[in-house]
């Protein structure tokens, strides 16, 4: 039989995969897949199901239907000001992955370079790939996940078709900041680039601090591909409803794998995510809220055992160095250590790089209840003593 394709084949099974497995097998407190233990807002959920029930259930719009364009084009003014012309600058696709590969198979020609900055989300580079990418690497590390400035700009060159922008950051927890954005922004228009800027977790920025998109900045509005999540906004990963923000010449070409791809989403989720863009400021405010409260949980709970622990200014995540509580092997050793030992999940921080020499830092979710991530701590207490 002949071969199947050589770059997906490449890739194993996540680590998200292997370590919730191991978690079930052994009953542990699993911390490491980053999904809330709520099912989402009550009166989001209604709006689904009434939505189910009322219909249309047959094919909406291919670029999504009008409700949730214009919501999305909405908040986009709402939150950031941005003037945006639903009708042909937003796009909603089967989840932010979708939108991500849409995306590259939309803008990457083979042998265009993509510049990536590690630690990254694991769909990433096997889809720049797929696409023909090459992808260029530059590296945060941690404690400080500081913006290696030189280089990124050692990574950019003539060829470059794109960066991929996370921010908030998974797993480094890292919000980039305007001084740092400024920077990027600068070397996509020197190098006449496009930025893909992954804003998943824009709404779960903590301490006060802004969210900015890159598509704000002078210069990057006709530059930018803007996507964000219905699932991580409210709480419902598995809905799968994403949506992209472009002017029509970026997302022309988008929308052309977005229809070979999905070409469409569940009309009553994208009913009930436009209904959710719309509520007011106290929703946005308290979802911040909560959960820089379960990370500030976490985060002193880790502490009191001996971990040293990462600085999150975003996201569901937290990192921590293994080697404070005295562990002396890796990190994927460690996270199956607790996993089997103490009855707590996490994942390798190693996993999000392409060379595994960082290897001494473990990530942990705390969109969790409170009750279970107390829990969790004590069974680490009691392990570590």
């Amino acid at each position: 039989m002949k071969p199947a394709n050589s770059v997906l084949m490449s890739y194993g099974t996540t680590i998200f995969t292997v370590m919730s497995a191991l978690a079930a097998e052994h009953g542990s407190i699993n911390l490491g897949q980053g999904f809330p233990d709520s099912e989402g807002p009550e009166d989001i959920l209604q709006k689904a199901a009434d939505a189910v029930v009322a219909g249309p259930n047959q094919y909406p719009p291919m670029m999504g239907i009008p409700a949730l364009r214009q919501a999305v084009a909405s908040a986009n003014q709402r939150f950031y000001d941005l003037n945006v012309d639903w009708q042909t600058e937003v796009m909603v696709t089967s989840g932010a992955t979708e939108a991500l590969a849409d995306s590259m198979l939309g803008l990457i020609e083979p042998g265009d370079e993509v510049v990536l900055i590690e630690p990254l989300y694991d769909s990433y580079l096997p889809m720049v790939r797929r696409a023909g990418g090459v992808p260029k690497l530059v590296r945060l590390e941690p404690p400080a996940w500081e913006l290696p400035r030189d280089a990124l700009r050692d990574a950019f060159s003539p060829k470059t078709k794109l960066i991929l922008l996370n921010s908030p950051h998974n797993p480094a927890g890292k919000v980039f900041h305007r001084d740092e954005l400024d920077f990027i922004a600068g070397l996509v228009k020197e190098f006449d680039a496009i930025a893909v800027c992954d804003e998943v977790y824009e709404h779960l920025v903590f301490d006060g601090q802004p969210h900015i998109p890159l598509m704000t900045l002078p210069g990057m509005r006709d530059r930018c591909l803007r996507i964000g999540s219905a699932g991580k906004t409210f709480s419902v990963t598995g809905w799968k409803v994403g949506y992209v923000t472009a002017v029509p010449e970026l997302l022309t070409p988008v929308a052309k794998a977005h229809q070979f791809v999905t070409f469409t989403t569940p009309p009553n989720l994208q009913a009930a995510a436009a209904y959710g863009l719309g509520k007011d400021d106290a929703y946005f405010e308290a979802l911040a809220g909560d959960l820089q409260g379960k990370r500030d949980l976490l985060a002193d709970g880790l502490r009191d055992i001996g971990f040293e622990v990462m600085q999150t200014e975003g996201t569901y995540f937290l990192s921590v160095d293994i080697r404070s509580v005295g562990f002396n092997e890796d990190d994927e050793a460690f996270c199956r250590h607790i996993t089997t030992e103490a009855g707590v999940t996490a994942v390798p921080v190693s996993a999000f790089y392409q060379q595994a020499d960082v290897d001494h830092y473990a990530r942990f979710c705390f969109c969790k209840d409170d009750a279970l991530l107390s829990e969790a701590l004590e069974r680490l207490k009691k392990h570590f003593g």
